[in-house]
């Protein structure tokens, strides 16, 4: 699947970077991007930068302020618009913008930058946002909130990822925040590269394409994405509970969000060397996650891969709220709390908090 790619804020852009090295995205990401209101964390990204709010904060950044960073996105539309054009080609199926859902730029700019491109491209915009974890404070709990709020009428479909659900005990945060994009990487490159159809890939037996994708993500605002692994057999038919193992893994304790297990739609990956990929295995599989989903809109195929594992790869879409999720919003809310805003939980559980604009 061909994809332009954008980060916001310096959470987007080092992710933007991650994903545009990553081996097996290689070939679907066209163009890449990043955009910041601060130039210091621009200078540290190994891709095309461009800056935003000169006029309003000097290459200084928004202090976590996300009206702000509505605001300097919005202010430089036209320059932001003309900098996209020469990236999004007739050979591109998607957008991608990246960012981090607490800080400044990321939370305030992305919604902006979605509602812009979707006025100029007829392709789907999809946002990336990573949300804060449960240590960074009541302004990124409150940004993230009134970032998802915008993003749920702005974006074609928000893929979310839990900064606390991959990060290990023990990594100091940067660390925390590099591993957590590699892994990001990883299962959005395969996704990517999964549903970049080659007519001469003979191997393949279920082809996913770039359109079960994009119809897998139209079935709702909010979407997840897991994966695992496993060691495979050089038997086929010794990989058939292997092939259940790992899907079942990915979904209920490999996802971005973690217990979001009921969706209104999902897409089914199975990656590994084609002789070892079991076919029955993998449709059992993709049954056992239709009625784990509750959904009948389950596509599923397989996806050749020079690899000595197994992998599962599940995309959902149209997430209910888990428990994880609603824990995540009555944070956001506790900040709103915290800072006085009349009303805070009752708005933010009727879906009334603020918009961004």
């Amino acid at each position: 699947m061909k994809v332009a790619l954008i980060g916001v804020g310096q959470a987007g852009g080092k992710l933007a970077e991650a994903l545009s090295r990553d081996p097996l995205a290689a070939d679907s990401v066209v163009s890449s991007l990043a955009i910041n209101s601060a130039r210091a964390d621009l200078s540290s990204i190994g891709l095309d930068t461009l800056l935003v709010g000169a006029e309003r904060v000097n290459g200084h950044g928004v202090g976590g302020d996300n009206d702000l960073g509505a605001t300097v996105m919005r202010d430089d539309t036209n320059e932001v618009v003309d900098a996209v054009s020469g990236r999004v080609g007739s050979d591109c199926e998607a957008i991608i913008i990246t960012a981090g859902l607490g800080g400044g730029t990321g939370s305030g700019g992305a919604p902006v930058l979605a509602h812009e491109l979707k006025r100029v491209y007829d392709v789907p915009v999809y946002v990336l946002g990573v949300l804060p974890g449960r240590d960074e404070g009541a302004l990124y709990q409150r940004n993230a909130g009134r970032s998802l709020k915008t993003l749920a009428r702005e974006a074609d479909a928000t893929i979310l990822v839990d900064n606390d659900a991959w990060r290990q005990v023990g990594e100091s945060m940067d660390e925390g925040y590099a591993a957590v994009n590699e892994k990001i990487a990883q299962r959005v490159g395969l996704l990517l590269a999964a549903g970049e159809f080659d007519p001469a890939n003979v191997a393949a037996e279920s082809v996913v394409d770039s359109s079960e994708i994009i119809n897998t993500l139209r079935e709702g605002s909010l979407a997840a994405i897991g994966y695992a692994s496993a060691e495979s057999s050089p038997d086929a038919d010794a990989n058939l509970n292997t092939i259940t193992s790992v899907v079942r893994n990915a979904l209920l304790t490999g996802t971005s969000l973690p217990d979001a297990t009921t969706a209104e739609s999902g897409l089914l990956i199975v990656a590994g060397r084609a002789d070892r990929i079991n076919r029955k295995g993998v449709e059992s599989a993709r049954t056992w996650l239709e009625d784990e989903l509750g959904s009948m809109q389950v596509r599923g195929g397989d996806y050749p891969l020079d690899s000595e594992r197994l992998a599962g790869l599940v995309l959902l879409g149209g997430v209910e709220r888990s428990e994880r999720v609603q824990a995540f919003l009555d944070r956001a809310s506790e900040a709103s709390v915290a800072e006085e805003t009349p009303d805070a939980t009752e708005s933010l559980v009727n879906d009334d908090l603020d918009d961004l604009f």
